[in-house]
């Protein structure tokens, strides 16, 4: 399942010393990697498996019944996905996103997201908790997410014509089900919503349209995500990606829009708003007009790994840490010492350098997109 997982020593950043014994490093003396690039986000899988499979992440031909998804053992818990997350707000962290695999499927997601919700960052803030879905089961789970503390739902939807939808998601999964359980998020109170769309050329490109004069104006954000090569299992070709500006083109055609500045810096999307007011879409354009230059971004995988990147080939053992009797001090240097090495820049290379796009990567279903 992963190309290659790296053991942590915990003599390397052994010089990170906090100024208060026994207290965890201060935000201010959080690490940059080798591009200066500094850790804020952290997306956390808890789980592997889905109910869907969508043709860009899960194919049916790879994830089938015989797939051999981790056992429950395997899994971080939810005790110990606590406490990383925990020494990752000590060191500058403020946004925690989880993923999956879907994961609403984990069983009792909402006892995890209580936990997560009382952790306060380094500047003594409240996290940023957010959650992609497919939205399969969010009718049934909405009220209770709010409940509990999540700040913010994205929500996967490929296109409204029931025919493609399906051949999208391939499970024969209606679309009427996924708009239910947007309309529950909205009746939960969920004010900050987002839906994104996948483009693929020649196969839901003919729902751009549709998609935004169905969202404009609901309060929804639409965001229209450009075809990647995430994993190894997704048949990926550069013939089926819509360049993020045809995109933007075709809606300005119809519905005329401008762009606008970031939320903050290192924001993923790129944000443009309709010019009759009517609310804003965004574009995420990783294989035309890459952002790695800003990316804060790590990821910790179902069964406790840290990537530095979504196009990672290899991982980072952190499980081992947390079930191994090491202290916060500890992993926390661990943190800091892994991720002043990063040097992942992939999509600004995918361009120039075929054997990079032909090796083998982390399928994005273990450690969320």
């Amino acid at each position: 399942m992963v190309e290659k997982v790296i053991p942590i020593r915990l003599d390397e950043g052994k010089g990170l010393t906090p100024s208060i014994p026994g207290q965890l490093l201060a935000a201010s003396t959080s690490t940059k990697d080798t591009r200066g690039r500094p850790l804020r986000d952290l997306r956390i899988s808890v789980t592997d498996r889905c109910n869907f499979r969508c043709t860009y992440c899960m194919p049916k031909e790879i994830f089938d019944k015989d797939y051999p998804y981790l056992s429950h053992n395997e899994l971080l818990s939810f005790e110990e996905i606590t406490r990383l997350t925990t020494i990752f707000a000590s060191l500058g962290v403020e946004k925690i996103r989880l993923t999956g695999g879907e994961p609403l499927l984990r069983k009792n997601l909402e006892v995890l997201i209580e936990m997560l919700a009382k952790i306060r960052t380094a500047a003594d803030q409240p996290l940023d908790l957010t959650l992609t879905t497919n939205g399969s089961i969010l009718r049934k789970k909405a009220a209770a997410l709010k409940a509990v503390g999540l700040h913010r739902l994205t929500i996967s939807l490929d296109g409204l014509n029931d025919d493609i939808f399906k051949k999208m998601n391939d499970v024969d999964f209606p679309v009427t089900d996924v708009l239910d359980g947007i309309a529950a998020a909205q009746e939960a109170g969920f004010t900050n919503l987002k839906v994104n769309m996948v483009v693929k050329k020649g196969t839901n490109d003919q729902e751009i349209i549709g998609m935004a004069k169905h969202f404009k104006g609901s309060g929804v954000t639409l965001r229209f995500i450009e075809f990647m090569d995430v994993g190894s299992s997704n048949g990926w070709d550069m013939s089926q990606v819509l360049p993020s500006q045809e995109v933007a083109n075709r809606i300005h055609a119809v519905f005329p829009i401008e762009p606008i500045e970031a939320n903050y810096p290192g924001e993923v999307a790129q944000r443009w708003r309709y010019l009759d007011g009517s609310g804003e879409i965004g574009f995420i354009s990783s294989v035309t007009q890459t952002f790695c230059h800003e990316c804060t971004r790590a990821r910790i995988s179902t069964d406790g790994q840290l990537y530095l990147c979504l196009f990672a080939n290899e991982g980072f053992d952190f499980k081992t840490l947390l079930r191994s009797g090491r202290s916060d001090l500890e992993i926390a240097n661990a943190i800091m010492s892994t991720w002043s090495g990063r040097n992942d820049h992939y999509s600004e290379i995918r361009g120039s350098n075929t054997a990079a796009v032909n090796t083998r990567k982390v399928e994005m279903s273990y450690i969320g997109g």
